[in-house]
């Protein structure tokens, strides 16, 4: 029984990783030590954590052991026999907020950090894993919110000036006003067809609305999911998945409803195919914008909601006309 020493085990701690937050003052006891030889050991000394001791043979970890497994233990018994044989555990370089949520998941305190022949690297305490949650959770929620990277940042864009606020908001709406005009273009390309047939364009204004709407649910349902510690990664594939499940719904509720009134069946096929993939890109582009600005350097709270929206409506205008081209001759 005894604190591992740095000496002990020297692993590379890059930033971001399972191995910069892993600590060697944690208690290492061997499998054949005694539950109270652990304790008493314990006692006296100074650990970043205690919550659990790190079980070792020769280096190499072969359990964890809860300070609340050793308290209701019977002193005689080996630490051996009350540890956790198959704890959850990190190599080095794992990254920090999927480390620490394997930590909550499991229902651990601490995570253990190995490498691949299994040597023990040092403990994750638990103070380390919420600080890496909390970190991890400020950073997505704000840059899929729309908000600046920090909270000091967030606090000077609500307090600045009139002429800052007209310096970052201006420039992403005259990209607003730039996609405006080129959906005025894009119209007017399909001149023909609009003259042929007015009816087209009554449902111009319906496939933008409800590209809108998906794309704002999806931010919405992102935000929440932050919220709680989901991180976007998490609800792409499936939030991608129910934008296009959303417009097959739409384009299927669509299609007869527009047959029926209008008694076009190539017009009423143009607009839920519009629908269909309208709705299905505008989940993939309100995930994607935001996190996209960030890496980039810009603030998502000035330019994702105008960019979004100017890309989202081109695209549905585009793709309704192409599709009223290629189905209506």
């Amino acid at each position: 029984m005894g604190l591992m020493r740095d000496s002990d085990v020297a692993p590379v701690q890059p930033l971001g990783t399972a191995a910069r937050h892993a600590s060697l003052r944690v208690p290492v006891a061997a499998p054949h030590d005694t539950v109270d030889a652990v304790l008493a050991a314990m006692r006296g000394q100074d650990y970043d954590s205690a919550a659990v001791v790190a079980v070792c043979r020769a280096g190499v970890l072969v359990g964890l052991a809860t300070i609340e497994r050793l308290l209701a233990a019977p002193g005689d018994r080996t630490v051996g026999s009350v540890m956790d044989p198959d704890p959850p555990r990190v190599a080095p370089g794992t990254d920090q907020e999927r480390a620490a949520w394997k930590a909550v998941q499991h229902g651990e305190p601490g995570l253990a950090v190995v490498d691949g022949q299994g040597r023990f690297h040092g403990l994750i305490p638990p103070q380390q894993l919420l600080g890496v949650l909390l970190e991890e959770h400020d950073e997505d929620l704000a840059r899929i919110g729309g908000f600046l990277h920090t909270t000091a940042g967030a606090r000077t864009a609500s307090e600045e000036s009139v002429a800052r606020r007209l310096w970052h908001r201006m420039p992403w709406l005259a990209v607003g006003l730039a996609g405006a005009l080129l959906s005025a273009a894009m119209v007017a390309g399909f001149e023909d067809q609009l003259v042929d047939n007015v009816a087209i364009a009554y449902f111009i204004p319906g496939i933008v609305y409800l590209a809108d709407a998906v794309g704002t649910q999806t931010e919405t349902v992102a935000i929440r999911g932050l919220s709680v510690g989901v991180g976007i990664g998490r609800i792409a594939t499936r939030e991608a998945l129910t934008g296009l499940l959303v417009g097959l719904l739409l384009a299927a509720v669509l299609l007869p409803v527009l047959v029926l009134v209008w008694g076009e069946p190539a017009l009423a096929a143009a607009v839920a195919v519009a629908v269909l993939a309208a709705s299905a890109i505008a989940t993939l582009v309100a995930m994607a914008l935001p996190w996209l600005l960030a890496r980039l350097g810009f603030d998502p709270a000035f330019g994702s909601g105008p960019l979004a929206t100017v890309v989202q409506d081109l695209l549905s205008i585009l793709i309704y006309l192409v599709a009223v081209s290629l189905l209506l001759g």
